[in-house]
């Protein structure tokens, strides 16, 4: 028998051939589950086949569930894992089978194990994609207030517009501003570039202040990507500290141009 911490390198770990399996067979039975899931959802199945994919899901969930239990046995520690990003991934993974009980449409909620092929980058060695990602995530969390005050006058814009458009509309016979929540979400739909045109103004004022609208989200949809791109430069221009890495923590000498781990520029 396996002891903790042999268990824990093989789960936990690649750098050997035996994690390395381990990761690959979680990936295929991750693929196997999203297929049973998306065959399942088709019309006019057959049943005999239906039947199957039922016990196939049945086996893949308890084979997540042991590989689940087997990740909270051996970490080094389990509130840790518990509460960690993959940890309440693999735990989403798990629970939707077991929520159809209660709730019957959970069981597609299976489509968050697509998050867990994530963990490909870290079994086919690509570093530097997964020191991408914490670089990309690091810029938006340092953006998240900046967004947040733009996201507020986003809002506080579309329903001046939309109440707007309610005055100018809503007393023309067969309107489809009837009240100021639809116009809002006329405005909405119009300062986003999607229109569906399912609400159309009709009045020659009220399409002058539609296409000035539409003009309008064209100048503003750019500014969060403006917001988080000023954010990325900023990370990547961050010094040396501790004589580490700023990317990826990996120890440095004073004479490196470049991060031997992860190719950052120091």
């Amino acid at each position: 028998m396996l002891d903790k911490t042999h268990l824990r390198h093989i789960i936990f770990n690649d750098d050997t051939r035996a994690g390395r399996i381990f990761d690959i067979a979680v990936l295929v039975a991750i693929v196997l589950s999203l297929v049973t899931l998306f065959v399942e959802s088709m019309p006019g199945l057959n049943p005999m086949l239906r039947q199957v994919l039922n016990i196939l899901e049945a086996v893949l969930t308890v084979l997540f569930t042991v590989e689940y239990g087997l990740r909270l046995y051996c970490a080094e520690s389990r509130r840790g894992y518990a509460f960690s990003f993959w940890g309440i991934i693999d735990l989403m993974a798990v629970l939707p089978p077991y929520l159809t009980f209660f709730f019957p449409g959970a069981r597609y909620m299976l489509i968050l194990r697509t998050a867990r092929f994530l963990r490909i980058f870290r079994v086919l060695r690509m570093f530097a994609f997964i020191n991408e990602g914490h670089l990309l995530l690091r810029a938006v969390g340092k953006s998240l207030h900046k967004i947040a005050v733009y996201f507020l006058f986003v809002l506080i814009l579309t329903s001046i517009l939309g109440t707007l458009m309610f005055i100018i509309e809503s007393h023309q016979p067969g309107s489809a501003f009837t009240d100021i929540f639809t116009s809002i979400y006329w405005a909405i739909t119009t300062l986003s570039t999607v229109g569906y045109g399912d609400i159309t103004p009709v009045t020659f004022l009220g399409r002058m202040l539609s296409g000035f609208i539409m003009l309008l989200g064209y100048t503003i949809i750019a500014i969060p990507t403006g917001i988080v791109s000023a954010s990325f430069i900023d990370e990547t221009k961050e010094p040396v500290k501790d004589g580490r890495c700023p990317r990826c923590g990996t120890k440095v000498k004073k004479s490196d141009r470049y991060c031997s781990n992860c190719g950052e520029k120091l």
